[in-house]
């Protein structure tokens, strides 16, 4: 986000504020590097824990955040020049409750918004139902109901609602965060108009009552580790197989089964006799609650069938972590198993392959949902030539004059003309 935004405007400077791994001490040294007009701060690694919750530690690092901006204020003029001037702060969704910052240095506050703009539109209309109708969504729990959603063009199960939003214990901090997005002057979505047509249509329109929704996607990492043997090899495996003719099994960077239904996995998987690709993790021995990656098995033999590796040797590969974006764009991968996380949508329709939806928590449910509407699944030819068309749509999208680089020099028009007169 960050690079497209000073490659689409020679006027735009951009210092990103880093905040320091919860699980790993160590991860500075894959940092980027600062470039000419974009600059990287680093937060001092400091005593955090790894029993923390993420909330916690998001907000552990707001005093850190406040001296970080404090400096900026007084450093841009020395660095840049008397012209330039501080124009505005754009917090990552998970780093919202640090929206006090930016207002005590009177600057405005933007937000980049990872997932799609319909699931921004479900968080808005429910926290508009709850302020403006008194409708409490968390009272469907377990219920049959279907309601409508404006960002989508047909009703909403609530049995696939998000569960902190059907928990009367969640429920108030999803609120509070809509409304905390309602303050923002402006939301930046990894989509584009290709994707999410109804959705955009909706925000565009003066009665959202919501700050202007830029959708700059698809903004995807297709960088690779030339130095990485285990990716290599990987892809190297692939290059030996047929085209279209491996199914890709991934789960996300948080995406784990337990035993019962791997075994279940690896048995269906072998009766099919179709070759795979399956990555494959255990839950972190730090537990859930402060979000802690899986790990990689040491023995797989410990939770696959007896005998299910040398059975299925020729035909399939178990590997940990994947590289998804090479896998993705080799030509043997024929279909991708994902849990919907929106990044991997993204990735898959980018590469034209189809998907099987198993959505496992988040948001998940509903990007599945989302996926069935735009027809994105396995099916038959037609399919695919769908998955093509939004493909076509996905890329075009990217290029000069495409929606999203009309909505990335909007934004850029937006923030210019909304620096304080005042500003640092």
């Amino acid at each position: 986000m960050a690079k497209l935004l000073v490659a689409s405007d020679d006027r735009i400077f951009i210092t990103l504020i880093i905040i320091p791994s919860q699980f790993s001490s160590d991860a500075s040294s894959s940092y980027p590097k600062s470039e000419d007009r974009l600059l990287y701060f680093h937060l001092p690694v400091g005593d955090q824990t790894t029993q923390q919750t993420f909330i916690s530690y998001i907000e552990s690092q707001k005093p850190h955040v406040r001296a970080a901006v404090s400096e900026l204020t007084k450093n841009v003029p020395k660095r840049s020049g008397s012209r330039r001037r501080l124009a505005g702060i754009v917090l990552d969704i998970f780093c919202m409750s640090m929206i006090d910052v930016p207002d005590e240095f009177n600057l405005p506050a933007y937000t980049f918004y990872t997932s799609n703009a319909s699931f921004l539109g479900l968080l808005f209309h429910v926290q508009s139902l709850y302020d403006n109708n008194k409708l409490d969504v968390s009272e469907l729990k377990n219920s049959d109901a279907e309601f409508d959603v404006p960002t989508l063009t047909r009703p909403f199960p609530a049995r696939c609602l998000l569960s902190v939003i059907i928990s009367k214990e969640w429920l108030p901090s999803v609120l509070a965060r809509a409304r905390t997005l309602r303050e923002t002057k402006g939301i930046l979505v990894n989509s584009s108009g290709g994707m999410e047509h109804q959705a955009l249509k909706f925000f565009s329109d003066m009665k959202s009552n919501t700050p202007p929704v830029y959708a700059v996607g698809p903004i995807l990492d297709f960088k690779t580790d030339d130095g990485d043997e285990k990716g290599s090899q990987i892809l190297r495996w692939l290059d030996e197989q047929p085209s279209r003719s491996v199914l890709f099994l991934c789960f996300g960077s948080m995406g784990w089964f337990g035993e019962k239904q791997v075994r279940e996995i690896a048995v269906a998987l072998e009766r099919s006799c179709h070759r795979f690709l399956w990555s494959l993790r255990r839950p972190s021995h730090l537990g859930h609650m402060n979000c802690s990656p899986p790990e990689e098995f040491k023995n797989l033999e410990e939770i696959l069938p007896e005998g299910f590796l040398d059975r299925t040797a020729k035909i399939g590969k178990i590997i940990g972590w994947a590289p998804q974006t090479a896998v993705l764009g080799s030509h043997a991968i024929g279909g991708f198993v994902t849990h919907c996380g929106w990044n991997s949508i993204l990735e898959s329709v980018w590469f034209g392959v189809p998907t099987a939806a198993w959505p496992i928590f988040a948001e998940q449910q509903f990007n599945a949902f989302q996926m069935v509407e735009e027809e994105l699944g396995l099916a038959d030819s037609e399919m695919r030539k769908r998955v093509k068309e939004m493909k076509d749509k996905l890329r075009t999208a990217l290029l000069d004059g495409g929606s999203s680089m009309a909505a990335l020099r909007m934004f850029v028009k937006d923030v210019v003309e909304n620096i304080p007169k005042n500003a640092f």
